[in-house]
């Protein structure tokens, strides 16, 4: 990811629609099959600028991860005053946990099916992981390159790469609601690769607008409760691990 890129995903990560929505649909998973009075040990795995710890607090102690050295020293001086968030120099591969956050990570890393492995590895038995990733190759655009993202997927693709590590709890598309919007967006992108447009998205939108496509989409969790959305802009995974 651009430096660009991930300064003005610190700036916009509390108030903007798609952070804020996000958090909310994943908690709303989570929260599903985990009670908050459980107190679990959570990795936030490629955490970026930890925009889900706070909310994974709530779940128990969260251990943010970032490779990079300065993000690390960025997330530290964010999470100083948090006494449940702890930020990771490096991952100890015999330590255990019993929920795994990996939201929107997976796309960045090259060898894919490496990382879902070692996640696999360091989950406790009978643990908990969810993954977001971006859907669809074919709306795969300069976007996603700026991004960093080797790749989107689809359902199957996903399925297919965690079914030898974890059993499926819920598999689902979603940003459903907001898809064919999304898609004019990414039709515009392929057709005009002015940086301007590439990085627009990335900032919060006015009040107003910012306020109804919050709301919008957000309201699947909702929905994500009993259901799978057959198509959307985005997939979210949520699956136990295989005991041996």
């Amino acid at each position: 990811m651009e430096k660009q890129i991930y300064t003005l995903h610190r700036e916009n990560e509390k108030e903007h629609w798609w952070y804020k929505g996000r958090r909310e649909i994943i908690s709303t998973i989570i929260g599903k099959s985990i009670s908050k009075k459980k107190k679990l040990k959570i990795l936030d795995f490629g955490a970026g600028s930890g925009t889900n710890s706070v909310m994974l607090s709530d779940y128990g102690d969260v251990y943010v991860y970032e490779k990079d050295k300065n993000i690390q020293d960025y997330l530290k001086k964010k999470f100083d005053k948090n006494s449940n968030i702890f930020v990771l120099n490096e991952i100890n591969e015999n330590i255990f946990f019993d929920l795994i956050i990996a939201s929107d990570v997976i796309e960045h890393i090259k060898d894919d099916n490496e990382v879902i492995k070692f996640l696999s590895k360091i989950l406790k038995s009978e643990g908990k992981i969810l993954i977001t990733v971006p859907a669809y190759n074919f709306l795969y655009t300069e976007r996603d390159k700026v991004l960093g993202h080797f790749r989107r997927y689809n359902r199957t693709m996903l399925r297919e790469k965690t079914e030898k590590h974890f059993k499926t709890i819920q598999l689902s598309y979603y940003n459903f609601f907001l898809f064919f919007l999304s898609l004019t967006l990414f039709i515009f992108l392929k057709i005009f690769k002015a940086k301007h447009l590439i990085t627009s998205p990335e900032r919060t939108p006015n009040f107003i607008i910012n306020s109804l496509l919050c709301n919008i989409f957000s309201s699947e969790r909702f929905f994500l409760k009993w259901l799978n959305f057959p198509f959307g802009s985005s997939i979210i995974y949520f699956a136990k691990k295989i005991s041996n």
